[in-house]
């Protein structure tokens, strides 16, 4: 069927295909118009399909191949697609080749005011340079390279916005585990264990199910994250125990009634602990400290910093690809200032 607006959330959306003399042309396609009203989404679709159907006639040069065109090209998650939305306006009808690294980057004051340079980095100019440069893998558009934000635009945008980026983070650590342990349920105990022996992240842990759990041989199978293999991880004796103990769970999906399989820990999404993780925190009279650094940093500084280990085994044991990484990000000094100057001091 011909391209057709519908409405997705606030936004108008186009599906179908384009066709040309009761031809499809394209395949079928789904995607934003950038359109807040039918009318407007309407004459996204005649735009697009006359530029579809020159293109199928003429064909196009490489340089001309629109940023629209290239967003069609990448297979954006739901998360990358959220952010695209919001900078597509920008963008729209812009032939990629004319898009610079400058003025990408003059997007976020502009889109973002209030936030943190990494976040423009982040949110901005990273899904861009993703479409561009997926295009050009493509050998339909040359390449982009975006210089990031120095130091100084840091600090400058920070000012402006009172408020400090890039804050350190509060590693994980026995008395913390400890004192949150005591004071939670025994799942969420076994969960902020977990995290801090394996440095799992937050989203593997809550996706294991009991037949990832290999614990005759005390081991887990862990899925993919950030590039990362699904692999088998030892465990300790006492985390085999634990685990064995722990009855797994079918948590409600997100929307309606329906009930997920069993998980080990009986939450659905990576999110969904904060509030409870925030009650427990509190009634131990802890900071609140997010999964991430619960569990990861806390592994790393306890291994690393704490015990000694060497860089190169406790980034094996941490399924870190580049044992540098680990040092400058999750190793956290803590060496008390005053006892250090006390111990530098010449008198």
């Amino acid at each position: 069927m011909p391209l057709e607006p519908y409405l997705r959330g606030d936004i108008w959306w186009a599906r179908g295909k384009i066709e040309l003399d009761g031809q499809a042309i394209t395949g079928y396609r789904r995607i934003s118009t950038g359109a807040f009203t039918e009318a407007g989404a309407r004459d996204w679709i005649a735009e697009e399909t006359a530029r579809q159907r020159r293109r199928h006639i003429v064909g196009d040069a490489p340089d001309a191949l629109t940023f629209d065109d290239a967003i069609v090209l990448y297979p954006a998650k739901p998360a990358t697609a959220k952010m695209l939305l919001r900078i597509l306006p920008e963008l729209t009808g812009r032939a990629v080749s004319s898009i610079t690294p400058k003025e990408l980057r003059s997007l976020g004051p502009k889109l973002m005011p209030a936030c943190a340079t990494d976040t423009w980095w982040r949110e901005i100019v990273t899904p861009v340079r993703a479409v561009i440069n997926n295009a050009h893998d493509e050998g339909l558009c040359p390449p982009i390279r975006v210089r990031g934000y120095s130091r100084k635009e840091r600090m400058e945008q920070d000012a402006k916005r009172g408020k400090q980026s890039r804050v350190e983070r509060t590693p994980g650590d026995r008395n913390w585990l400890a004192k949150f342990t005591a004071h939670a349920d025994v799942y969420n105990a076994a969960l902020a264990a977990f995290m801090f022996e394996t440095a799992s992240r937050i989203g593997q842990a809550v996706q294991l199910r009991p037949q990832d759990l290999d614990l005759m041989n005390g081991r887990v199978w862990l899925a993919e994250s950030k590039g990362h293999p699904a692999q088998w991880v030892a465990i300790s004796r006492a985390m085999v125990v634990r685990l064995a103990n722990l009855k797994a769970k079918r948590p409600r999906a997100r929307t309606g009634d329906q009930k997920l399989p069993p998980r080990v820990f009986g939450y659905a999404t990576a999110t969904s602990m904060h509030a409870r993780w925030r009650t427990i925190c509190k009634a131990a009279g802890i900071s609140y400290l997010p999964p991430h650094q619960a569990g990861r940093h806390g592994f790393y500084t306890e291994m690393r910093v704490r015990q000694g280990l060497d860089p190169i085994s406790t980034a094996k044991a941490g399924r870190w690809a580049d044992s540098a990484l680990p040092d400058r990000v999750y190793a956290h000094s803590e060496v008390d200032e005053r006892w250090l100057r006390e111990k530098v001091n010449l008198g």
